[in-house]
């Protein structure tokens, strides 16, 4: 037996029947032959962390600026951490592992520089030529941008990933036309798994950063209560290590409340294949109702002491101010664009295409580009090198 096909009988013999099996797959835009050791949804995993988005992911905001902190999270490092929280929910509930980590490794990719707040200035610079929402940029960046094989645009992944990175679309379609709600199992867990990881890592990094205080958090119920069973399992635990003990536990209550409520969900629809799973009027995959109003609170917490920060605000307009800057100088001198973007203007657009451009950009790139354009510098600024400071992120 060949190592593809016991792979295949492996996910037979493990998956529950709603899950979506890699053998079932409805294929890709542009079809392939197989592979000799490798299921499709490891092929597309594979190609995501080998695209060139992928590696710029580690110079982007998350909530700081990339350079900012050793320790602080970059949007790469966030993305593994969905990944790595996606491939858990996925096992526990016997759904594709593989499917989930794959969406959740593409999910930001179309994330531009500084975060939500140069999301918001790019759509803002765009409104009269379609806007910008990042989540559509990440679909642009698999379906159309990257180029990675001859003849083919994107990085040709199997419908199951698309339809996963479309969460916010409610009317989904088939290669053949059929139209449904729903998303698979597998691909309803990386938004999921992205709400806990920003719960816990954006807590995790406004305390190293000192934008938070820990006594602030005792106001939280959701921080309060993980922070009482933690005592109780080590009395001893006190300053740094009791905080970042606190998370880890936050992070298990998230994920096992996800596990439990989805489990149940699914139960209650009664679904029995994947395509039943599509059908089904709202996601299957989510926390329990019992915890959704501490996420509410916590969430809102976020809000009012991290992503609205004063400090942080200070940083995110002169940012956003940069952006808008390189915006405008190629707007008014499309030259400037590289030849491979310039050679997009005629099928879409000026400014589609400078978008595309910008929103590749890292942090530090862009810092660079502004710089250079107004002509502090002659040279092309590097990907990487770049002193870099603090901005505001707002989650999903």
């Amino acid at each position: 037996m060949s190592i593809l096909a016991e792979l295949l009988r492996a996910e037979r013999r493990s998956l529950a029947p709603y899950a979506q099996h890699a053998a079932d797959t409805r294929g890709r835009a542009h079809p392939e032959a197989a592979h000799s050791f490798r299921t499709d949804y490891q092929r597309d995993g594979a190609r995501v962390i080998h695209s060139r988005a992928f590696r710029r992911l580690e110079f982007k905001t998350q909530v700081f600026l990339s350079g900012s902190g050793d320790h602080l999270r970059n949007r790469l490092t966030h993305t593994i951490e969905v990944a790595s929280i996606s491939r858990t929910i996925a096992r526990a509930l016997r759904l594709n592992e593989d499917l989930a980590e794959a969406v959740a490794l593409a999910h930001d990719l179309g994330h531009p520089p500084f975060g939500h707040s140069g999301e918001a200035t790019l759509d803002r610079l765009m409104g009269d030529h379609g806007g910008f929402d990042h989540n559509v940029q990440s679909l642009r960046v698999v379906e159309v941008l990257e180029q990675k094989y001859p003849g083919v645009p994107g990085l040709n992944l199997s419908h199951e990933v698309i339809e996963g990175l479309r969460k916010h679309d409610r009317r989904l379609r088939t290669p053949d036309g059929w139209v449904y709600r729903q998303p698979s199992l597998g691909g309803q867990i990386a938004n999921i798994a992205d709400e806990i990881t920003y719960y816990s890592h954006d807590l995790d990094d406004g305390l190293d950063a000192g934008l938070l205080k820990p006594g602030q958090l005792d106001a939280v119920r959701l921080w309060r209560e993980t922070r009482e069973t933690a005592l109780a399992r080590h009395p001893e635990l006190a300053g740094k290590l009791l905080r970042t003990y606190v998370i880890r536990c936050l992070i298990d209550r998230e994920v096992e409340d996800v596990i439990i409520a989805s489990r149940e969900r699914i139960a209650a629809a009664g679904v029995r294949t994947p395509d039943d799973v599509r059908l089904c009027a709202k996601p299957l995959i989510g926390p329990g109702e019992a915890l959704r109003p501490a996420n509410r609170e916590l969430r809102k917490f976020l809000y009012q002491n991290i992503y609205f920060h004063p400090r942080l605000a200070v940083m995110n307009r002169r940012a956003c101010a940069r952006l808008e800057r390189v915006f405008r100088a190629y707007e008014r001198r499309p030259e400037l664009l590289g030849s491979a973007a310039a050679g997009r203007v005629e099928a879409q657009g000026l400014h589609r295409t400078l978008c595309d451009y910008i929103a590749g950009m890292t942090d530090p790139y862009l810092i660079a580009e502004d710089e250079r354009l107004r002509g502090s510098s002659r040279s092309r600024p590097p990907r990487t090198a770049a002193r870099v400071t603090s901005t505001a992120r707002r989650p999903h």
